[in-house]
């Protein structure tokens, strides 16, 4: 039933011709009916749907609830669900081959090229969809906390639950900022709850996750996963960044001690513990997945977190598990169907339960999430399902390089569709996924800014230890901890070092918090010989995957590598 009078209803976020019409302001009329005809423009029927920019996340709750199935959790976080997809689909993304950009981009495997006739094709289905839809929502929000570099994007969707997400995860306008946004930079149409025509040409599947560098758009068909879009977004930062503004974009999270001021960088991919480790109540968080290295400092691309939630308590993530509040997004997390209290351990879901929350939900965020301060230690995390890595290397600027073009770790449970179990796997610049450019130039750019500004580098393994994956056992969080405090502490820069064979690391000898037969993994392990073959054969894995850059890069570099 309709509400007895339209007028209270009406704001500045519900575009519709019959809301507009009740307003009286002058000013305010102008501005919805001019965005109205933007919509129109741009293929939206404003006749039958109605469009809430940016609304509050209250109205986006009161949405998901009545139309999506989503509950309020006992904490206050609304608990959604993605559908069938539950993580990234990396098989299905696509870049448009274009005349702009085609010159620039890594073609292969990562950046499949789609021609822009099924780019239109698939813009047009999502459209299309949307203009089916009661409610579309829309999300105006920035990539970058530095001015000089940031971009303006919009997100178009027809579920409250993706808003509510990109309203965490880009970075909040004022109001101010909104009523003069103009035109975006960058468009994302998520009709994800829409599948993809499978017999259009280049494509593979029903989903289909593909963006345009000439129209600077993205569209997303055949898949509800939210993460698709936040890493949209990241893409398109990694191909802006260093082509039009010349500064680094990483996959990575940041943190700024509070006492010295010293700026760290933690490179890894999903799993390796780049939100939890970056979290630390010592320490400033200045974003915990996306960031970029510029001339002047360090500034968070993100306005929020996406934390894993699997084993999840607050003993251990104090900070993550209380920023599960208000406004925060549970993703595919399983609740008690009375209390309605999540459960952290439950992953008959998936195992990529995830929440997102604005960053100043952490209590020690650096807000603004940029610092004008190059960083002093970069600390490369990974997780080796072998259990044959140091759980702490300190790595020379050639073996930073090697180990950053490498990007060796394992794909853990969850955080890409089908992968149950931990996979080894080499995923260059650790952001292989995400990447645009050749893995080459953010190497040099890298290497230069590490030369420039005199930065350590470690190697951290976040994997198994005393055995591989099913007999050894995860490196223990608070040891893990230890190790990250004695880099910023300067104890691990002035500890004495040992030679890990075969991979030629410089591990440290003794450690405080941290046992001896977790420094040197060979003395984690029963038996000798089986660890030997498993060096060699990661060690052999190394070099295999290495040999897509040998030809590319100084002699040096290569022979910082595992030798055999």
């Amino acid at each position: 039933m309709a509400p007895p009078s339209l007028t209270p209803y009406v704001t500045p976020h519900i575009l519709h011709k019959s809301y507009a019409q009740n307003i009286d302001d002058p000013v305010m009329h102008s501005l919805i009916d001019t965005q109205i005809t933007y919509f129109s423009q741009a293929g939206f029927d404003m006749d039958k749907i109605t469009l809430k920019r940016n609304a509050p996340p209250a109205l986006l709750y009161e949405d998901a609830i009545r139309n999506e199935g989503a509950i309020i959790s006992s904490s206050g976080a609304l608990i959604n669900f993605s559908g069938k997809k539950t993580g990234r689909s990396p098989k299905d993304k696509r870049i448009v081959y274009e005349e702009t950009s085609k010159d620039e981009i890594w073609w292969g495997s990562v950046n499949i090229k789609m021609d822009e006739h099924t780019f239109e094709i698939n813009r047009e289905r999502a459209i299309d969809y949307l203009n089916t839809r009661d409610n579309v929502y829309v999300f105006d929000g920035y990539a970058g906390w530095d001015p000089k570099y940031r971009i303006k994007v919009r997100v178009i969707c027809a579920r409250a639950y993706h808003a509510l997400f990109m309203n965490n995860m880009l970075i909040r306008p004022t109001e101010e900022e909104l009523e003069n946004f103009g035109e975006p930079d960058f468009i994302i149409y998520n009709a994800g709850q829409f599948p993809a025509n499978r017999f259009t040409k280049g494509m593979s599947s029903t989903t289909s996750v593909e963006i345009n560098f000439k129209r600077m758009e993205m569209v997303i068909l055949g898949t509800e996963y939210a993460g698709e879009m936040k890493k949209g977004v990241f893409s398109v930062m990694h191909y802006l960044q260093p082509v039009r503004f010349g500064q680094l974009s990483l996959h990575s999270s940041a943190n700024v001690g509070i006492e010295n001021g010293d700026v760290t960088l933690f490179f890894g991919l999903s799993g390796t513990g780049k939100t939890t480790l970056s979290a630390d109540p010592r320490r400033l968080l200045i974003g915990d997945d996306e960031h970029v290295w510029s001339d002047t400092g360090v500034f968070n691309i993100e306005g929020g977190c996406y934390a894993k939630c699997v084993g999840l308590s607050r003993e251990k993530e104090p900070e993550i598990f209380d920023a599960i509040r208000f406004g925060s997004v549970l993703e595919n997390v399983v609740y008690h169907p009375v209390t309605r209290e999540p459960d952290y351990e439950d992953v008959s879901i998936t195992e990529n339960t995830r929440c997102s929350y604005p960053i100043e939900y952490i209590p020690n965020a650096q807000i603004p999430c940029v610092v004008n301060r190059q960083p002093s230690n970069i600390i490369m995390l990974t997780c080796d399902a072998f259990g044959v890595l140091p759980p702490v290397s300190k790595l020379t600027p050639e073996q930073a390089s090697y180990h950053f073009l490498a990007g060796y770790t394992s794909k853990t449970p969850g955080t890409e569709d089908g992968v149950l179990e931990p996979i080894p796997t080499f995923s260059t610049c650790y952001s292989a996924p995400f990447i645009v450019l050749p893995p080459g130039r953010y190497a040099e750019m890298l290497a230069d800014r590490m030369s420039r500004h005199n930065v350590d580098c470690w190697l951290i393994n976040t994997g198994w230890t005393g055995g591989k994956y099913g007999s050894g056992r995860r490196c223990p969080l608070k040891v893990t901890r230890a190790i990250v405090d004695a880099v910023h502490s300067g104890a691990l820069k002035n500890a004495t070092y040992e030679t890990f064979p075969v991979f030629g690391l410089q591990i440290p000898t003794a450690l405080e918090g941290v046992p001896r037969e977790l420094l040197n993994p060979a003395l984690a392990w029963r038996d000798s010989g089986a660890f030997e073959r498993e060096v060699r054969k990661l060690a052999g894995m190394f070099q295999k995957a290495f040999a897509l850059y040998e030809q590319d890069v100084d002699e040096k570099v290569r022979l910082a590598g595992p030798q055999l």
